[in-house]
């Protein structure tokens, strides 16, 4: 066999391998799943060109050592010849012309190109993005020229506004409408949890909470108030549950009259319902007041519809859309598809 034909049948060198790991801001540094603590012991080079890498101290604690560096595509590709396996760890907001250039070095086809393999090192859990989320509220309230302005009691009407359009996306089955109109009912809540922070030291005696706060409240409401669930209590049917809840509220609001928290600035109809509900369930023997007027006909008429499991509220919206499509029809006005 000449020369030739052995230089032919030698095997090519090895190209390697290049990893780039990626972790969630959302998730606390050094909490890495155990693959990528594993690529990370083994690989010839760790590489980082961010000396302010929230991960580099953990690193450095689990015996890793990374080389403050940012190659370029070319000096990458040659740093993992021989078979080499280099990880580089990307900024939070990613390396734009370290990828691009690796890309155009595959499409080439002129470069023996290492294994390219993306390791996440972390994940989001669910409900990450609400992180972002106070981070961005927190960020507008400051720099914004209306929201820093904004008090609790200005944006009252906002609070309505939008309660109103997340039902009318749920009465008409608009599922895109109803996830932005679930989004603008939430900025509500962190909106006025962001102002709440600002309380304190003022002469009303505000104390200032967050929107952890809110969030904690919460959270003991629900395990409180489902015993069935969190506890040792049982619960079969809806009736169980609701049983359970009015149980545990009583305890916590310690209520002199079943009415205490019912807001009487809601709608006339639901207001009327609520009431007639809160005597129905609390065995508050009263007859209904009897007047002149339209009045108290309606009030009547919202009992008699709580009492038979029909909010009247709904039922009154339901029929007036019914009503205004039909004069929209004398009106020949088409609807929009």
């Amino acid at each position: 066999m000449n020369d030739t034909s052995a230089s032919a049948a030698a095997p090519a060198e090895p190209t390697g391998r290049i990893v780039l790991l990626t972790a969630s801001h959302r998730v606390a540094p050094g909490l890495l799943s155990w693959p990528a603590w594993q690529v990370l012991h083994a690989a010839d080079r760790v590489l980082c060109s961010d000396p302010g890498h929230p991960q580099l101290p953990y690193l450095r604690e689990a015996g890793v050592e990374v080389e403050l560096e940012g190659p370029d595509a070319h000096e990458l590709v040659a740093a993992c010849a021989g078979g080499r396996t280099v990880v580089v760890l990307p900024s939070g907001e990613g390396d734009q012309r370290l990828t691009d250039g690796l890309a155009r070095l595959a499409g080439s086809g002129r470069v023996a190109m290492p294994d390219l393999e993306l390791l996440p090192g972390s994940y989001d859990l669910p409900g990450a993005r609400l992180l972002d989320l106070v981070q961005v509220m927190d960020r507008v309230r400051r720099e914004c020229p209306w929201t820093s302005r904004q008090t609790h009691e200005g944006l009252v009407k906002y609070a309505i506004e939008e309660a109103y359009e997340l039902v009318e996306a749920i009465e008409d089955g608009d599922r895109d409408a109803l996830r932005e109109e679930l989004g603008d009912v939430l900025l509500q809540v962190v909106f006025h949890a962001r102002i709440a922070e600002e309380a304190g030291g003022g002469e009303d005696g505000a104390q200032a909470f967050s929107i952890d706060d809110v969030a904690g409240d919460l959270v003991d409401k629900l395990i409180r108030r489902h015993p069935h669930v969190f506890g040792d209590a049982t619960a079969d049917s809806p009736e169980d549950v609701s049983a359970h809840w009015q149980a545990t509220k009583a305890v916590e609001k310690q209520r002199e009259s079943v009415t205490d928290g019912i807001p009487l600035g809601q709608p006339g109809l639901a207001l009327a319902a609520k009431l007639a509900g809160r005597a129905r369930a609390g065995g508050v023997a009263v007859e209904l007041p009897r007047g002149e007027g339209i009045g108290y006909e309606l009030l009547e008429l919202a009992a008699r519809a709580e009492a038979s499991g029909t909010d009247p509220e709904t039922a009154l919206r339901a029929a007036a859309r019914v009503y205004r499509d039909a004069i929209r029809a004398a009106e020949g006005v088409e609807d929009a598809v």
